[in-house]
């Protein structure tokens, strides 16, 4: 079975479900309010898991319930947490506002997660089994960096999503071998608003980008090949946190199973369209059996 290690974040995102968001100085009163596990690396985690792949998580959690019920839920979707640290203090923690549109904005409090910045024993190792490492933003880069650099010193495929958005050192982005924005992350990187623009100006920094275009599907570009563009399915978005992370999780199990990128693409827009139909992260992801019932060529 594909093994996938994924080194990030874990957060309890705090979820307020309004009708509208508010504006700056403006108070609204919502609907519902509810905590669900999250973190951009978690999510990423919990995607693959479901997905079909056998993976591991590296990261920490703070000594406090958060902390406690972030590894629980982990485990319940098979991802294993030997290598989620406990440290003294809080876990993370995401605070969210989704609206009846199913956008969000989100203010992450890195809490346990700003301690992660060095690997320990066992990670090298860990690592170096993976068929895939999942990096993101939400830990301090040092990590990262560390995490791109032994993958490529072991031959492991390197995914990286990059968000928060942030400039990308170019050690970091000489380890990685596909880098996978949203369309705005992508903007963001390199100053160039259109997609197709801005994957292409990213190519000349790694091998393979996929920029994902919410409901407009994602495009794929690699060096010596024409752009890909692959649409997502059509549905009515109830909650669209996680979606990128449901995406980005269940293309790297495609790929790691060596499926065509055009097939691995759809698949992985097959997952994310699902995930947008559930409310929250973690839980509105879908399951490997889903993903098949839901996926057309």
């Amino acid at each position: 079975m594909t093994h996938i290690v994924v080194l990030g974040s874990t957060n309890m995102d705090l979820v307020a479900y309004v009708e509208k968001a508010p504006q700056r100085g403006e108070t609204v009163t919502g609907r519902e309010f509810r905590t669900i596990p999250g973190g951009k690396g978690a999510n990423q985690a919990v995607a693959a898991a479901r997905a079909g792949a056998t993976v591991s998580m590296i990261g920490a959690v703070g000594n406090d319930a958060f902390g406690t019920r972030l590894r629980t839920g982990l485990e319940h979707s098979g991802v294993n947490t030997d290598h989620l640290r406990t440290v003294e203090g809080p876990s993370g923690t995401a605070h969210i506002v989704v609206d009846d549109e199913g956008g969000n904005s989100i203010v992450v409090i890195p809490g346990a997660n700003g301690t992660v910045d060095h690997l320990v024993p066992g990670d090298e190792g860990l690592i170096a089994s993976a068929d895939a490492l999942l990096l993101q933003l939400e830990i301090p880069m040092a990590a990262v960096l560390a995490g791109a650099r032994t993958a490529r010193a072991h031959g492991v495929r390197t995914v990286l999503t990059p968000a928060p958005a942030r400039p990308l050192p170019p050690e970091l982005l000489s380890g990685v071998d596909l880098l996978v924005p949203n369309e705005h992350e992508a903007a963001a990187l390199t100053g160039v608003p259109d997609p197709f623009a801005a994957a292409d100006a990213l190519l000349a920094q790694v091998p393979e980008v996929v920029v994902t275009l919410g409901p407009a599907g994602c495009l794929y570009v690699t060096r010596g090949a024409e752009p890909l563009a692959v649409p997502a399915p059509r549905v009515t978005a109830v909650d669209s946190t996680g979606a990128g992370d449901t995406f980005v999780g269940a293309l790297a199990v495609a790929l790691a199973e060596e499926r065509p990128v055009r097939e691995a693409l759809t698949w992985a827009a097959a997952a994310a369209a699902l995930s947008v139909q559930r409310e929250g992260a973690s839980a509105s992801m879908p399951y490997r059996s889903e993903i098949e019932a839901r996926y057309t060529a």
